[in-house]
């Protein structure tokens, strides 16, 4: 695929930007689960996991002033300092994973992970694991991060596991991102992974991205702690239904 943009292919690639900016800045997390249902579409996987990182990165950045008091800076290191460690990982694993089984693996996992959440009577509050279960979900996170920008993944239910509430999970998600994100946006500067086609995508990504993550942070304000627990639920049900679907 050159470096040509149709009429169509621009479409997908703004109407992705713009319904993840818009989760980015409600939940704190889900651009590249949102927005690869759409841009897998039109653009080619490698491609469009660096696009995702780049729109992840910025949109995480318009939104920090949300949560930024409410950050526990050793709950979240934590997560962070194993998953920078998980970053390089991914972006290894990149030119070697077979995008088909991929996306059908996370779709999977995220349709079944909502889909039991949804019938399960009560809520999960669980330690288990304590600080080290921690570390290894952010380790793996990081490695998604780094492969696909997918590093909310684990982190999103991990921290539904844990019980914790609106304010504590956004701030533990969104803090998470920025650090795994700009990580992997180096490392796949430094991979030589941002291409000319990744720069030109980017430019049409973008503006959908922000003005998406300034309606979804208005949103945000108005979220009771299940109603935020519901939208996440119901973000990761539909886009890993989407990424089965696109697998095709």
């Amino acid at each position: 695929m050159g470096s040509h943009l149709g009429l169509q292919q621009v479409a997908l690639v703004f109407a992705g930007a713009l319904a993840g900016g818009i989760v980015n800045g409600l939940t704190g997390f889900g651009t590249a689960i949102t927005a690869m249902g759409f841009w897998l579409y039109a653009i080619p996987p490698a491609v469009a996991a660096s696009v995702s990182i780049i729109c992840s990165c910025v949109s995480q950045l318009q939104t920090l002033h949300l949560i930024w008091h409410t950050i526990r800076w050793r709950r979240v290191l934590v997560f962070v300092v194993p998953g920078i460690a998980g970053v390089p990982i991914g972006t290894w694993l990149l030119p070697h994973i077979e995008p088909r089984a991929f996306k059908i693996g996370v779709g999977l996992f995220l349709a079944g992970y909502a889909a039991y959440v949804f019938l399960r009577r009560r809520p999960i509050k669980s330690g288990w694991g304590g600080r080290f279960a921690d570390g290894i979900v952010g380790f793996g996170g990081g490695i998604l991060g780094g492969l696909s920008g997918l590093s909310g993944v684990f982190p999103v239910i991990w921290t539904d596991i844990r019980g914790w509430i609106k304010e504590e999970r956004r701030a533990v998600l969104q803090s998470f991102n920025i650090a795994i994100l700009w990580l992997a946006l180096a490392s796949h500067v430094a991979s030589g992974l941002l291409t000319r086609q990744v720069v030109l995508q980017a430019a049409v990504a973008l503006p959908g991205t922000i003005g998406g993550a300034w309606i979804g942070a208005l949103c945000y304000r108005r979220l009771a702690d299940r109603g935020y627990q519901r939208v996440i639920l119901a973000l990761l049900f539909v886009s890993g239904c989407t990424l089965i679907w696109t697998s095709r």
